[in-house]
C-alpha cells in the first residue's frame, strides 16, 4: 500500500483526533459521540505504512483532537521553547509519581489549517507566547482542549493560559478574550474542550479559586452569561443536549452533575460522581449518559437519564434509578475515556484495558470484564463503524473488535506511538493523531 509522507515546513504542528457518522467532524468525537456510518471507504486493519493515504509530522505537545469541516482540519499545539518532560504511557495507581509538572521554558500557543487532501499545512497562527503559570499531569499536555468549528470559524481554548479565541477560515483572529488562569486541586492541569451550540459558545472551568461555566457571543467573544460552580477541578468537556423537551447543557463535575437552560439557570442535578472526572456527556436514543470512575474512588458511577428533569434527582441509598435516571451501575464508571453506544450496545472501555458490554436502553450487562491485553493503557475513547468496535490504546496499537453480543477480537493495528487522542472519522478517513506525526487513514483498495 502507498503512503505519501507530507513534510511540514513549519517547526510546529500539532495534530490530533475525533470521530463521527457526519461530512463534517466539528467537535470531540464528532456529532455521533463516535457512532459512525457504515462506509466500505472507512478501514479495518492499517500499519504505519499500509492504508496511509498521509501522514504528517507534527511537532509539540498536544492531546486535542482535530476537527474537520469541508477540506479543513483545524488542530492546536504548545510548542515548546525548550526541552520539557515528555508524556509516558503508564497506569497510574493512586499515589503514584504521576504528579504535577511546571514549564521550564516559553510556549508557543498555536492553531493550525490543515489541508485534509494533501496533509499540507494551509496556515499556522500564534494566538500566545507565554511560559505556562499551572502545571500539568505527566500524561496531559498545555493544548489538551479539542478546537469546535461552526463552518465559518474555528473556536480554541487554552485553559492553561486561560486564553480562548475565535479564528476565522483565512487564518486571522476574529477576537480572544483571558478568562483567567486557574489550578485545580490537584495541579495536572486542564482539558475540558470548548462547547458550540447556536451562536454560543460555552466554557468551563472548574478550580479552587473562582470555577465557573460561560456562554460567550461566538460572533464577538462578549460574555452573555457565567454561572458559578462549587467545584474543585473537572476535566470534562460539557455537552449541548439537544433533546426532544428543550435544550440544555449538561457538566459533569466531582460534587454534582448539572444541566443549565440556555440562559444560565439550573435545570437539573445529580450527586454520587467519584473524584477526577473526565469521561464527557453523550447522548444517544434520547438518554444523556454521564459517568466518572477513577480506579481509587467509590462508587464508579454510569447514570443513564431521560429529559425533563428538575431540581435534585440524585439517587437515594440503595436506589438504581427513579423518574428521571432510567438505569444506574455502580462500579461502571472510566477513568479517561467515554463509552460508545453503538447498535444498542454501551460499550465501556476501561483504562487498564477491559471492555465490557451492556444494553444502551436498560443497563443489563450483554458481557462483563474481558481483557484485551495485559499491560495496555487506554485513555482515548472508542469509535465504531461498519460492525466493528476501535479501541486505540496509549501505546499507537488499536484493536479491532466485532461488535455485538460477543467478544472477539479481529485484529490489532499497530503506529509504534504513544497517543492518547481520540481520531476524528469523516468522508471515509480516520484522521488519527500520535506523539509526533497525524495520520490520514483509509481503506486504498476502495478509493
Amino acid at each position: 500500500m502507498r503512503t505519501r509522507v507530507v513534510a511540514l515546513a513549519v517547526a510546529v504542528t500539532t495534530l490530533s483526533t475525533g470521530a463521527g457518522a457526519q461530512e463534517q467532524w466539528p467537535r470531540f468525537r464528532g456529532a455521533s459521540d463516535g457512532a459512525v456510518a457504515d462506509d466500505p471507504r472507512l478501514p479495518d486493519s492499517w500499519s504505519e505504512t499500509e492504508n496511509v493515504l498521509w501522514r504528517a509530522p507534527v511537532a509539540g505537545l498536544g492531546w486535542s483532537s482535530p476537527v474537520v469541516w469541508d477540506d479543513h482540519v483545524f488542530l492546536t499545539s504548545a510548542v515548546s521553547a525548550g526541552e520539557e518532560r515528555a508524556p509516558v504511557t503508564g497506569l497510574y495507581d493512586p499515589g503514584s509519581d504521576s504528579g504535577a509538572t511546571s514549564a521550564e521554558h516559553a510556549h508557543r500557543f498555536v492553531v493550525y489549517d490543515i489541508d485534509f487532501e494533501t496533509g499540507a499545512v494551509r496556515w499556522q497562527r500564534e494566538l500566545a507566547s507565554a511560559v505556562p503559570a499551572i502545571e500539568r499531569h505527566l500524561k496531559n499536555s498545555f493544548a489538551s482542549e479539542t478546537a469546535v468549528t461552526d463552518g465559518e470559524r474555528v473556536y480554541v481554548y487554552f485553559g492553561t493560559i486561560g486564553l480562548v479565541a475565535a479564528v476565522d477560515f483565512d487564518g486571522q483572529v476574529v477576537w480572544q478574550r483571558e478568562l483567567g488562569v486557574f489550578n485545580g486541586r490537584q495541579r495536572f492541569g486542564t482539558a475540558a474542550s470548548p462547547a458550540l451550540h447556536d451562536g454560543r459558545l460555552y466554557v468551563v472551568n472548574d478550580n479552587t479559586t473562582s470555577s465557573f461555566l460561560v456562554a460567550l457571543d461566538a460572533a464577538t467573544g462578549d460574555e452573555l452569561w457565567r454561572a458559578e460552580r462549587d467545584e474543585v477541578e473537572n476535566w470534562a468537556t460539557p455537552f449541548v443536549w439537544d433533546n426532544d423537551l428543550r435544550t440544555e447543557i449538561v457538566t459533569a463535575g466531582l460534587r454534582r452533575v448539572r444541566s443549565y437552560g440556555l440562559d444560565g439557570e439550573l435545570l437539573w442535578e445529580l450527586s454520587g460522581m467519584t473524584v477526577n472526572v473526565v469521561p464527557t456527556p453523550f447522548a444517544r436514543d434520547g438518554l444523556v449518559y454521564i459517568s466518572s470512575g477513577y480506579p481509587g474512588g467509590m462508587p464508579r458511577p454510569v447514570y443513564a437519564i431521560r429529559p425533563g428533569a428538575s431540581g435534585d434527582i440524585s439517587l437515594n441509598e440503595g436506589e438504581n434509578g427513579n423518574d428521571f435516571i432510567v438505569w444506574y451501575q455502580p462500579m461502571l464508571g472510566t477513568y479517561n475515556t467515554s463509552a460508545l453506544v453503538y447498535e444498542g450496545n454501551y460499550y465501556t472501555l476501561l483504562d487498564r484495558g477491559f471492555l465490557l458490554n451492556h444494553d444502551a436502553r436498560t443497563g443489563r450487562e450483554i458481557y462483563g470484564r474481558t481483557r484485551i491485553r495485559p499491560g495496555t493503557g487506554f485513555t482515548a475513547s472508542p469509535w465504531a463503524y461498519n460492525d466493528r468496535v476501535f479501541l486505540l490504546g496509549e501505546d499507537g496499537d488499536t484493536f479491532v473488535v466485532r461488535a455485538g453480543p460477543e467478544f472477539e477480537l479481529l485484529g490489532t493495528n499497530s503506529l509504534n506511538e504513544m497517543t492518547l487522542a481520540t481520531p476524528a472519522i469523516v468522508r471515509g478517513s480516520v484522521i488519527l493523531r500520535t506523539q509526533s506525526a497525524l495520520y490520514r487513514i483509509t481503506n486504498l483498495d476502495a478509493r
